[in-house]
């Protein structure tokens, strides 16, 4: 296996059942492997996937705990990686990803084009017409909050759960620390910045049909902003000031001090009713405009540094392995091998 390209698919399992069984038969043979991770799905959703399914590439994988669909991708990617294949495809259990899609997601993988590929639902104004509208605004949102946390300027979607990934590239990213819940694909491509790998879009439509997400947005809105702005200030610190200084340094620091004292002196005297002297105006003026000059010319730098060149290629062929998460799934199968023989 370690001689040729390999191809496996994850799919994490959490109240998919009634869905499980049409999108594995829609799973072409360009797939090598299939990962089904249960993770503690209350529909058992791994057990009948056992039952009532013989394909020999399946292989189920229990969680003894629900880790949430970014800890169970990720227990999913070790084992696809420990089992020696190359790229990983992680799809959703709920049948709203094409399987058909999977060569176009692996292609750039297989050729050394990019590290890392993840759809995008909007390349197509006909394919935003068949979204629901809140799922459009809400992405929309997040999507342009995404850019600034991981430097990923011209990817859009980011929480399209729709990814495939060289499994060399999960040795330079600490698998233990990506998010483990709905926050994970976002986490996931900041993790993938910090490792300089190369991000691709790929163009896809999703289905709807009648599924209920488990994802409820109002609820995770304020996660995901939260997560969003550690992550900028994140990689702002390691890219400009632990791993580098350079221009776009200067410019963040320069910007930052010249706009704050200009916001600073142009609000103290306008408490003070000081606006009618032109010095005054024209030091307020200068100083904002000039810090705020200084911070638009960071932000074309930091466009500018988005990676354009496969890594994994260069990297170790090895992982760090997360002991809890290995823990989790050997318990969790310990356990499911004792319900099935009990039954």
């Amino acid at each position: 296996m370690e001689n040729r390209f390999t191809i496996a698919v994850v799919i994490p399992c959490f109240k998919v059942k009634a869905q499980i069984t049409a999108l594995l038969g829609r799973i072409g043979p360009e797939v090598d492997a299939i990962f089904i991770v249960d993770d503690k799905c209350p529909e058992s959703t791994g057990q009948y996937v056992e039952e009532h399914h013989s394909d020999p590439r399946i292989k189920v994988i229990y969680n003894s705990e629900n880790l949430g669909v970014g800890g169970a991708v990720i227990n999913g990617l070790l084992a696809a990686k420990s089992a020696g294949h190359s790229v990983a495809v992680k799809i959703d259990g709920d049948g709203q990803m094409d399987p058909a899609l999977i060569k176009k997601f692996v292609a750039p993988l297989k050729s050394s084009d990019a590290d890392y590929t993840k759809g995008n639902r909007f390349y197509s104004t006909e394919t935003l017409s068949k979204m629901p509208l809140g799922r459009v605004l809400g992405n929309a949102v997040l999507s342009f909050v995404t850019k600034f946390s991981s430097g990923y300027w011209r990817n859009f979607d980011p929480t399209n759960g729709y990814i495939a990934i060289d499994l060399r590239l999960l040795s330079a990213i600490p698998v233990d620390k990506v998010h483990k819940r709905y926050f994970f694909e976002s986490d996931l491509l900041f993790r993938c910045y910090l490792a300089r790998a190369k991000v691709v879009d790929i163009p896809m439509q999703a289905i709807y049909d009648g599924e209920t997400s488990n994802l409820k947005f109002s609820k995770e809105v304020l996660p995901f902003m939260a997560g969003n702005l550690r992550n900028f200030f994140k990689r702002i610190g390691y890219n400009y000031f632990l791993r580098d200084f350079n221009i776009g340094s200067v410019e963040l620091v320069l910007g930052s001090i010249l706009l704050s004292m200009g916001i600073v002196h142009g609000g103290i005297n306008l408490l003070d009713n000081d606006f009618d002297s032109a010095g005054v105006v024209m030091i307020t003026g200068l100083l904002t405009l000039s810090g705020l000059q200084l911070m638009l010319s960071f932000l074309n730098y930091d466009m500018q540094q988005t990676p354009v060149d496969p890594i994994a290629p260069l990297l170790a062929d090895r992982i760090p392995i997360m002991e809890s998460h290995a823990a989790a799934t050997e318990q969790g199968m310990k356990e499911e091998r004792a319900k099935t023989a009990s039954n």
